[in-house]
């Protein structure tokens, strides 16, 4: 269940999209001051905000600009004025849609499923990369073999998630330290096979081998290819 988060102070405004919302299958919450709202949204994690410009305490447009300074969550800004003006500084601000006050229930609904629509479209996919046992979430950070979760430390896991998005490519030692402690390290490449060492150890069940190539670099095979 998706949820809308409504930001408005005229409580008959927020029971008529309430009921429409909620009717089409839509979680809702709401606050009745910017402030509140802002409080709240951490908590709520919605998937869309419906935000009116005028509020008692502070605009639309400051909860709009605090919302984007740290989420892409969209909003739907709603008004009673009319003037393009606040359409466009609303949109220019980061707003995904405007709708003026008095609106029609169904026109909001409609403008919600678009919007969020849009949005799904435009989220990244997540990356997920599988091979034999093993299972890599860039995303979250998480490497699992068979199912259970394992320990690695960050380089580890960038050591890992480097080779296991080229397999079967030969990473130069060099190479690795570049990607995987930046342009600028220059320690010794002694510190690549140290932390190939462990991942071995770690990776012993997960149906992939880490290859050495004397001279060249590393490989991450699955272990029916490997040999």
């Amino acid at each position: 269940m998706e949820t809308i988060f409504i930001i408005d102070d005229e409580p008959n405004i927020v029971e008529l999209a309430r009921l429409y919302l909620e009717r089409d299958g839509y979680k809702v919450l709401s606050a009745g001051k910017g402030r509140d709202g802002l409080d709240q949204i951490a908590a709520a994690g919605p998937n869309l905000i419906i935000l009116d410009v005028m509020l008692p305490d502070i605009d639309g447009f400051e909860v709009l600009k605090r919302i984007r300074k740290g989420s892409q969550v969209p909003v739907l800004m709603l008004s009673a004025r009319r003037e393009d003006v606040d359409k466009i500084v609303g949109l220019e601000m980061g707003a995904d849609d405007y709708l003026t006050k008095p609106f029609n229930p169904h026109e909001l609904l409609a403008r919600v499923r678009a919007v969020l629509r849009r949005s799904k479209v435009m989220e990244p996919a997540a990356e997920v990369i599988e091979l034999g046992n093993l299972r890599i979430d860039a995303d979250r950070h998480e490497a699992a073999v068979a199912g259970s979760k394992i320990s690695l430390r960050s380089k580890e896991f960038a050591l890992l998630l480097a080779m296991a998005r080229h397999p079967g490519v030969v990473f130069s030692r060099e190479k690795l330290l570049n990607q995987v402690w930046g342009y600028d390290y220059y320690g010794d490449t002694r510190t690549v096979d140290v932390h190939v060492n462990h991942l071995r150890d770690k990776l012993k069940v997960s149906g992939v081998d880490i290859e050495t190539l004397r001279g060249t670099g590393y490989k991450l095979v699955a272990r029916e290819e490997a040999g």
